[in-house]
């Protein structure tokens, strides 16, 4: 039960919330160190929303945190509109979690530990457990015994598990562990199926490359703090924008753009220039470019835009940050 009954007007309220997750001020402290420091994050409904930070930036903590697995020393938080931890059960309801690696009793099969987790739930829990395994290609192997499954199956049944209470919600950590790229692609898939049902996965990851294939929006949490979040193309576009130059005179190419007043960083190599330009900078700037170099006599044979990755962005934000602290 939950730790207080809730009003129709507070279940009209999560019902019309547009966040499946909200923080304010969010904090967790263990001794002197500060774990989750005044996090504000904001997880729109029914997206595939990225967490990313380096090994102990805060981030399993704070998942931790928002499932009641151990508690904030102030601030407040909410999934599906529910105030936690004062409605936590009933928000808990309709969420499933994977925190940390997926634990499962070694010597029963896959079928039997999703059995026993669904004999303590609703009824229909229990005539989810196939269209769960087979959701993530875990038929053909549900009556092994778990001792028996590499890293990247418990993975999948960790999945699984969390299908099993329908939830609208769902917090995976790290859930691409262990799996081939095959078992990759096929996540990947599963997680665009769910959000186009209209559910929520927080995707909490080391890898940029899946998070930005996958992803609508991301948060990045460095030193227990989130330091940018938003859609992931929104965020890109503020980035450095990176220009690959092919022209007749490399030197001079190279001495007109470092020395003028635009801003730019520029790098020579074996196949040309490459030319940083800084954030935000739009089409006029990269015509300019060309311009300064085409007056004073420099041949163009090539001037292409490179889109910025999450992965540069990445470390181009974390360098910064570094560089500030």
């Amino acid at each position: 039960m939950s730790t207080t009954t809730l009003s129709d007007s507070e279940h009209r309220a999560a019902a019309d919330s547009e966040w499946a997750v909200a923080t304010h001020a969010l904090t967790k402290r263990f001794g002197p160190n500060v774990a989750v420091n005044n996090v504000e994050l904001r997880v729109p409904r029914g997206c595939a929303f990225g967490y990313l930070g380096p090994n102990g930036a805060g981030k399993t903590t704070l998942i931790r945190v928002l499932l009641g697995l151990t508690h904030a020393d102030s601030g407040t938080m909410s999934l599906l509109g529910y105030e936690v931890p004062r409605h936590r059960d009933r928000a808990l309801a309709r969420v499933g979690a994977i925190v940390d690696e997926p634990r499962f009793h070694a010597h029963l099969t896959g079928r039997q530990n999703l059995e026993l987790l669904a004999s303590h739930r609703e009824t229909a829990a229990s005539d989810r457990i196939g269209p769960a395994l087979e959701r993530v290609g875990m038929t053909q192997r549900a009556d092994d015994k778990v001792s028996k499954y590499s890293m990247g199956m418990r993975q999948r049944l960790g999945v699984a598990a969390c299908l099993l209470g329908d939830p609208e919600l769902l917090i995976l950590d790290e859930p691409m562990n262990g799996l081939d790229p095959a078992g990759i692609h096929d996540m990947r898939t599963m997680i665009f199926a769910l959000v186009a049902e209209g559910r929520t996965v927080v995707l909490s990851s080391h890898l940029l490359d899946e998070v930005e294939r996958t992803c609508d929006a991301l948060a990045i949490v460095d030193r227990g703090s989130v330091v940018r979040q938003g859609p992931i193309s929104e965020l890109l576009a503020s980035a450095s924008v990176f220009l690959q130059v092919e022209c007749s005179d490399v030197e001079r190419a190279t001495a007109l753009l470092s020395t003028g007043n635009l801003g730019l960083r520029v790098e020579s190599g074996a196949a040309g220039l490459g030319v940083v330009l800084p954030p935000g900078a739009g089409r006029d700037l990269i015509a300019e470019v060309a311009r300064l170099l085409v007056v004073n006599g420099v041949e163009l044979y090539k001037l292409q835009p490179v889109q910025t990755s999450l992965e540069s962005w990445f470390l181009e934000v974390t360098s910064r940050l570094g560089e500030t602290k």
